[in-house]
C-alpha cells in the first residue's frame, strides 16, 4: 500500500516495541539482530539517569548486577558492584556458613557507623591482641577498652599495639576514658554522618569517635575515613549503593533445596535466609536453570511467608506464564534468561531456551501487568547490548563481562604472555561437583552418575578492574540514551524503535576493512 502524504517513512520501518515483536513473531531475536533508530535529543550523555528501581527497598544507581555464579561473583566482586552503584549476587557453590561471612564482608565494609567494633579487655596482653591482628588479619590496631559489663574504659591506640610492648596489660597502655571523646546515640541525631563530620571538623586530629548509651556502654565506632568517604561518595555521578544504615547493598542466591526424601527441606532454608537477613542481605535469589517450577515457586513462597518485605529475585524462565506464575508466588524481580551465556550450553543440551530480545519483550508484557521488574540475565558482550535489553528491563545480570576482573574470585593464569582467569558455567560438570547441581535438577551425588551438563569450562581473558569495565559500560549506556533522547530508563523504554538487521548489517556495525591498531577499550 502506497505511502499516505502524511504518514512519516520513520513509522514504517522503526516500530515500537508491540508493533515490532509482533511482526517478527515467528523468528526468535536476540541483541545482535536488532538495531534502536535514534531520535531527536537534547540529552546530553552526561545528564542521563541510571538509577533504577527492584522493588521497595531496592534502589540501585546503575543497572548493572554480577551473577550468582562461583567464578564471578564473592565478597571482593560484590563491594566492587555495589561501590559503583550496582548489586552483587554473592552465588550459593559453598558452605551456607561461608556464604554468610561472604555477605558481612560486604555488609561491612567501609562502614559509617561500625555498631559492633572489635574490643579488648583491660586484663588482656598486649601480645594477645597482636596476635587477634595477626589471626583474623585485621587493617587496624587500635580497638575500645571495655569492661565486663560493657563499659567503656578507655582506647587502645595502635601506637602502643607492637611487639615491644607484649608482655604489658592493655590498662597499663590505655588512654584513659576523661581523654575519650564519645558522642551519645542520642546526639547522632538521623544523619549520624553529618553530626560525625562536624565533630571530626571541630576536633583536631581526632580521627575516631566512640558512641555510648547515658550509661556510658559502648553502643558503636565511627572513623574520619569512613565518613569522608561517604561524604565524598555523596557529591558522586553514580554513588554506591547503600542502604540505610550507609552500608553497601548485597544479594545473595539460595537454591531450592531438597532433603534426603526428594522434598523441599524448608527448615534448611527458612534457616539459612534468615541467618543471612541476620546479616543484612538486601535481596535473596531463588536461582535455578528452570524457574518456572514447582520446586521455584515453592520456595519463593516459603520466603515471601517469612519475610513479606524481603525482596526476592526468582528465575529463570523466558515465558510471560513463567513471570506470571513467579509473581503469583511473590517474587518482585524474576530473571530471564535460558541458555545465552557464553559458558552457558543449555540450549544445545536440552533443546529449549529463547534468543534474548524475544524472551524479554514476552515476558515484559507479563511483567508489566504484574507489576515486577525484569532482569536480563546472560548473552551481554557491549554496552550496546545493555541498552538494548534495559527498553525492556529494569536490569542487566553479568557473567562473562565480569569474570576477568581482577575481583572475580580464583588467580589469573598466565599463557602465552596473556594473562586469564577460569570462566565456568554453573551446569558444568565441575560446578555442579562443587554443589551447584541443584540448580539444574540434580542432587549433588548426582555428579558420580551419568548427567549432562550444561555448561562448559573456560578461560576469560583479564580486563583489569570493576571500576575500569563498568566505566566503559556506563559510557556506552549513557551514549544509548542520549542518542534517543531519553534522561531516563522509563524514557527509553517508551521511546525504543526498532528494526532487524541483516548478516551484512551487523558485519557492518562492526569495524571492518582495516587493520586494527588500537581496540575502543
Amino acid at each position: 500500500m502506497a505511502a499516505t502524504r502524511n504518514s512519516n517513512p520513520d513509522d514504517t520501518f522503526y516500530k515500537t516495541a508491540d508493533a515490532f515483536f509482533a511482526a517478527n513473531s515467528k523468528v526468535g531475536l536476540t541483541y545482535d539482530d536488532i538495531t534502536l533508530a535514534t531520535l531527536y535529543s537534547e540529552i546530553l550523555p552526561r545528564n542521563t539517569h541510571l538509577d533504577t528501581t527492584l522493588a521497595e527497598g531496592l534502589h540501585l544507581n546503575i543497572p548493572a548486577i554480577s551473577a550468582d555464579m562461583d567464578t564471578v561473583t564473592e565478597s571482593r566482586m560484590a563491594i566492587a558492584m555495589a561501590l559503583n552503584g550496582g548489586l552483587g549476587l554473592i552465588h550459593y557453590n559453598m558452605p551456607e556458613r561461608d556464604q554468610l561471612s561472604q555477605v558481612s564482608r560486604v555488609k561491612y565494609h567501609v562502614q559509617g557507623l561500625i555498631q559492633d567494633p572489635i574490643k579488648v579487655a583491660p586484663d588482656q596482653l598486649i601480645g594477645d591482641v597482636l596476635t587477634m591482628i595477626e589471626e583474623k588479619r585485621f587493617g587496624f590496631s587500635t580497638f575500645p577498652v571495655v569492661d565486663a559489663k560493657g563499659k567503656l574504659v578507655g582506647l587502645l591506640s595502635g601506637h602502643v599495639v607492637k611487639p615491644r610492648y607484649a608482655a604489658k596489660k592493655v590498662f597499663e597502655a590505655l588512654t584513659p576514658r576523661k581523654q575519650v571523646h564519645t558522642i551519645t546515640k542520642k546526639e547522632l541525631g538521623k544523619d549520624p554522618i553529618a553530626r560525625a563530620d562536624k565533630f571530626f571538623t571541630e576536633h583536631l586530629g581526632i580521627h575516631k569517635l566512640l558512641v555510648v548509651d547515658d550509661e556510658d556502654h559502648l553502643h558503636g565506632l565511627i572513623t574520619m575515613s569512613d565518613v569522608e568517604r561517604i561524604t565524598l561518595e555523596r557529591k558522586a555521578q553514580f554513588k554506591p549503593a547503600r542502604d540505610a544504615q550507609f552500608r553497601l547493598i548485597c544479594g545473595a542466591a539460595v537454591s531450592a533445596t531438597r532433603n534426603a526424601f526428594g522434598e523441599l527441606d524448608r527448615g534448611r532454608i527458612l534457616s539459612h535466609v534468615e541467618s543471612l537477613v541476620e546479616r543484612g542481605v538486601d535481596v535473596v535469589a531463588v536461582s535455578t536453570a528452570h524457574g518456572h517450577s514447582k520446586g521455584v515457586g515453592d520456595t519463593v513462597k516459603v520466603l515471601r511467608d517469612a519475610f513479606p518485605k524481603l525482596p526476592i529475585i526468582a528465575g529463570n524462565v523466558t515465558s510471560a506464564a513463567g513471570v506470571e506464575y513467579l509473581a503469583d508466588c511473590g517474587a518482585n524481580a524474576i530473571k530471564v534468561g535460558q541458555g545465552p551465556g557464553s559458558i552457558c550450553t543449555t540450549r544445545i543440551v536440552a533443546g529449549v531456551g529463547i534468543p534474548q530480545m524475544t524472551a524479554l519483550y514476552v515476558c515484559s508484557r507479563a511483567a508489566a501487568k504484574k507489576k515486577v521488574s525484569l532482569l536480563a540475565d546472560g548473552g551481554i558482550t557491549k554496552s550496546g547490548d545493555i541498552v538494548k535489553a534495559l527498553t525492556l528491563a529494569q536490569a542487566v545480570i553479568c557473567g562473562g563481562m565480569f569474570a576477568g576482573c581482577t575481583e572475580a574470585p580464583g588467580e589469573a593464569l598466565e599463557i602465552g604472555g596473556k594473562l586469564y582467569k577460569q570462566y565456568r558455567g554453573m551446569g558444568s560438570i565441575a560446578a555442579m561437583k562443587a554443589g551447584s547441581a541443584a540448580r539444574y535438577g540434580h542432587e549433588k551425588a548426582d555428579a558420580t552418575r551419568k548427567m549432562a551438563a550444561e555448561g562448559i569450562e573456560a578461560l576469560k581473558e583479564s580486563v583489569g578492574t570493576v571500576d575500569r569495565v563498568l566505566a566503559q559500560l556506563i559510557g556506552g549506556i549513557q551514549s544509548g540514551m542520549g542518542y534517543l533522547g531519553a534522561a531516563s530508563f522509563e524514557q527509553l523504554r517508551q521511546k525504543a524503535r526498532y528494526i532487524r538487521v541483516s548478516p551484512a548489517g551487523q558485519r557492518e556495525a562492526a569495524p571492518h576493512d582495516v587493520v586494527e591498531l588500537k581496540t575502543g577499550n
